[in-house]
């Protein structure tokens, strides 16, 4: 039986206590939030008894073993490393933090603690995902060279500490790019990155005065808070050759809302959103190739689900998690050479 805790209560850590609830090797043990009046909630409606408004204090409670860690990014590395200190194993939203520094401190504190720290990466858990890995560990689509993916929203920035640069380290390329490189840079086999060239852009900030089209706000929406980018785009080379070419936007003069993720390899192509699709060679014709499965697309709880039982795994059973800090540290430094290239107008080498 694995206990658990959850440090932050806001709405990404209902993707975690419910499936925690679900799984019949995990009893929850304790919530922390500093927000009291909503812990209180969270804690009524859960049956939780143990409840703290100080993660120090969860931390002290010898009856936890494992947490899940649900606040706002700048304070990822803090809890991340005062938890393995402290003899829990981890599983951190992404991102893992907000800074290189950050993500090294944490990494160390891995191999001092010996304890799971498993990052946030939920695509890498879609069944989709999971389906396209089998295939390209086949070799069915050869040498990937070359990756895209775009996450655009015409009107989508949450507010509140999405927006508010201090808590959230970024915008869009922080919240959105880093589930777009990362899906990518895995699928393609976490080849080494070795420069990254971006851009980001402010013009039109959260256009709050746009009405009749609804978005998700967070709890803490403020039209009037507003110091992150609104557009980033990137190509980043790898060492083995192969590049990765993404945008991403909270608000963009566009048409419609996008989201694509593409692969191509020397001996076929792939789509995993917005449905999963191959793309190979037979008989000198070229064929599109629908996997028949129950679900083609990115089943969002399902991921969630499937992420927390693998956290759930390797800390019960000693497993490899497919997320692993180093992971972690390899994305924050993609991320971060993003928005220095973008801020110095130059390409930056890692």
């Amino acid at each position: 039986m694995l206990r658990v805790g959850v440090i932050g209560v806001g709405s990404i850590s209902e993707y975690h206590i419910k499936p925690y609830i679900k799984n019949e090797r995990v009893r929850l043990v304790a919530l922390c939030d500093i927000n009291e009046e909503r812990l209180t909630a969270k804690g009524e409606v859960y049956d939780v008894k143990h409840v703290y408004t100080d993660y120090r204090e969860l931390l002290k409670n010898d009856e936890i073993d494992a947490v899940s860690i649900c606040t706002w990014n700048h304070s990822h590395a803090e809890i991340a490393i005062a938890a393995l200190n402290a003899g829990k194993h981890v599983l951190v939203e992404k991102p893992l933090c907000v800074t290189v520094e950050e993500a090294l401190a944490v990494e160390a504190a891995v191999r001092k603690s010996g304890k799971i720290l498993q990052v946030g990466f939920v695509r890498r858990h879609g069944d989709n995902s999971k389906l396209l890995k089998a295939f390209i560990d086949d070799g069915e689509l050869g040498e990937i060279y070359y990756a895209k993916a775009s996450c655009l929203r015409r009107l989508g920035n949450p507010g509140g500490w999405f927006s508010d640069k201090s808590k959230s380290g970024g915008g869009p390329l922080i919240d959105l790019g880093v589930h777009m490189i990362d899906i990518c840079w895995y699928l393609m086999g976490k080849p080494y990155p070795v420069s990254v060239s971006g851009n980001t852009y402010d013009n039109l900030g959260n256009r709050s005065h746009i009405k009749h089209l609804s978005f998700y706000k967070a709890a803490d929406y403020d039209p009037t808070l507003n110091d992150v980018e609104d557009l980033t785009n990137a190509l980043i080379r790898f060492e083995n050759g192969a590049s990765l070419f993404i945008d991403v936007s909270f608000t963009l003069q566009a048409k419609q809302d996008e989201l694509t993720v593409k692969l191509f390899g020397d001996k076929g192509g792939a789509e995993i959103e917005p449905e999963l699709a191959l793309v190979t060679e037979k008989n000198e014709t070229i064929l599109n190739v629908t996997p028949q499965v129950d679900q083609l697309g990115f089943d969002f709880e399902k991921a969630f689900t499937n992420e927390i039982d693998h956290f759930v795994a390797c800390c019960l059973e000693g497993k490899e998690t497919i997320a692993p800090v180093a992971d972690g540290v390899q994305v924050m430094k993609m991320l971060c050479a993003i928005y220095e290239s973008a801020q110095t107008g130059k390409e930056v080498y890692l």
